[in-house]
């Protein structure tokens, strides 16, 4: 069974008004409810947890990590991100949701700032598969349609993706690469730009069809240990 841990840097309790309306539950809860439906085995940490949420334990039993932060990143400490980027070096998979583009992981792991467009005026984004033969785009249609969301539009300042899988669209005229997958060492990294937080983006099944699609694409086989270059003896010792 997939093993996913989800990340979120608020606990429910302390979540603001805005997102306790859509999710009374905690976002990152909200998250975790839905992948505990499609049978991954699904835990939650918090910022504000032991390590960030997120030492050395957890990271070694997580397949693929979610991450969802906002406000916070600032606080996250970097020997957290030392942590997360190894994991993933080792082949664990990370999942990296909205805002989280500028989550210090995800910088580190891309090389670049991550800085983009945004304008918050509930716009409809149409959501295009341009490459519906990737694994994190089967089982949908060519395109779908989400009502109201947090515009994110280009130049974003990533990497050329590995595979491009999405496209958005908004109704303000933006387009936005907002579905990226790389790999990095023996992991694989998907960023996916849906789920403003005071908006029902996690409630809506394509949206979460995407997101255990990535899961299961981002999920190793094995997590291997830390490489080792011990010194080599002299060949023609080697060969006497």
């Amino acid at each position: 069974m997939v093993k996913v841990t989800v990340w979120h840097e608020t606990v429910p309790a302390e979540e603001s008004e805005g997102v306790r309306k859509v999710y009374p539950e905690g976002l990152g809860a909200a998250v975790a409810a839905f992948l505990k439906v499609e049978n991954f085995q699904t835990r939650c940490a918090y910022l504000g947890e032991k390590d960030d949420g997120l030492p050395e334990e957890v990271l070694r039993d997580t397949d693929a990590l979610i991450w969802w932060g906002h406000g916070k990143h600032h606080l996250v400490s970097d020997e957290t991100v030392k942590r997360v980027v190894e994991y993933v070096n080792r082949g664990m998979g990370a999942i990296f949701l909205h805002s989280a583009h500028l989550a210090k992981p995800f910088k580190a792991l891309l090389g670049t700032s991550c800085t983009l467009q945004w304008r918050e005026a509930g716009e409809r984004e149409i959501v295009w598969a341009v490459n519906p033969a990737h694994p994190i785009a089967a089982g949908l249609d060519a395109h779908f349609t989400i009502e109201h969301e947090e515009m994110y539009g280009e130049p974003f300042d990533i990497p050329e993706p590995d595979e491009l899988v999405f496209i958005g669209w908004f109704k303000g005229g933006n387009v936005f690469r907002c579905g990226a997958a790389y790999r990095r060492g023996r992991g694989k990294v998907f960023y996916f730009q849906p789920g403003h937080e005071t908006y029902p983006v996690y409630r809506q099944k394509e949206v979460r069809h995407v997101i255990c699609n990535a899961v299961r694409w981002a999920a190793p086989v094995s997590v291997a240990a830390p490489l080792t270059c011990p010194h080599a003896k002299n060949s023609i010792e080697t060969l006497t």
